[in-house]
């Protein structure tokens, strides 16, 4: 099998997984609390690294990480997957997942204004083209198939699962700016965040009660499947592919995918305006993404 071939598939993989998390996030919120969940995830999660990181024979790795790398993991884990999942999970809570999920997908559009502050760059007209298309979709998407009325989502769901996009786009750039080996690096942020995690739980008292069976399954599915082995997945297809390009455009097919878990497994009716402003919000990503022609 080539190596096109062999992207693709996990490619397919990673697309297939992402895109049932939605479904998990509300199956396993019915069950338990943010806190409890978050924090059996996070921890499956680290487990499934620590055997990634083991099995590839780079542990050698963690042992010369330097005392500033160690402070860079731990502002990152802090970021994610503290405070990230804390926020996007409590828009889960307070709104339909086929709203939750599309809205934090402008984080790429988010990024491209960070990066002003942060990477000290300068902003492209079509980036103000790009957040007008993907802000557009956002309020059609909000309006759960009511765009000319006043009928709308949870307002403060809205916000923090737009809100989110801002702490997963400032870890981007942050996660960019650090060349340690992938997995290395991964693990170390989440091992920080498995920490902050069970010292809320310690504070709060989370430990007293026992998950149900459902809950408990569901928050280890969301562990291994969206914080651990599926972006491992991601990154062995971008690296395998002739071009990047083709092969990250295929991860816009996972919310539309996501759907038909929402509908057939959480029996939520899918609005008209859920893919309507998803295909805005895409446009105004790939605007900002359009390169221009050679020699302008």
């Amino acid at each position: 099998m080539n190596r096109t071939r062999q992207s693709y598939i996990y490619a397919g993989l990673a697309i297939f997984f992402w895109s049932t998390v939605p479904t998990a996030f509300k199956i396993s919120l019915r069950e338990l609390d943010i806190l409890t969940m978050l924090t059996l995830a996070v921890l499956t999660s680290t487990a499934v690294l620590a055997i990634v990181v083991f099995t590839q024979r780079k542990t050698c790795l963690i042992f010369k990480t330097t005392s500033g790398e160690l402070l860079r993991s731990a502002i990152l884990g802090l970021i994610n997957p503290f405070i990230y999942y804390l926020i996007l999970l409590r828009a889960y809570q307070l709104l339909p997942a086929q709203v939750a999920q599309p809205l934090n997908m402008i984080w790429p559009i988010i990024l491209v204004f960070l990066s002003v502050p942060v990477l000290k760059q300068k902003i492209e007209p079509k980036s103000f083209i790009a957040l007008f298309i993907s802000f557009a979709g956002v309020y059609i998407i909000s309006s759960q198939g009511h765009p000319f009325s006043t009928v709308r989502s949870d307002i403060k769901g809205v916000l923090l699962a737009t809100g989110s996009s801002v702490f997963w786009a400032f870890y981007f750039i942050l996660n960019m700016r650090d060349k340690r080996e992938e997995a290395v690096k991964l693990l170390l942020n989440f091992i920080f965040g498995s920490v902050y995690l069970l010292a809320a739980m310690i504070i709060t008292g989370r430990f007293q009660t026992l998950p149900s069976l459902t809950g408990l399954t569901a928050s280890v599915y969301i562990g291994i499947f969206e914080m651990g082995i599926t972006f491992l997945f991601w990154l062995k297809a971008l690296q395998m592919a002739a071009t990047t390009d083709k092969v990250s455009n295929l991860v816009y097919l996972a919310p539309f995918l996501s759907l038909l878990f929402v509908h057939f497994i959480l029996h939520e009716p899918v609005y008209y305006t859920t893919p309507a402003g998803l295909l805005l919000i895409i446009s105004g990503i790939l605007v900002q993404n359009r390169k221009r022609p050679a020699g302008n």
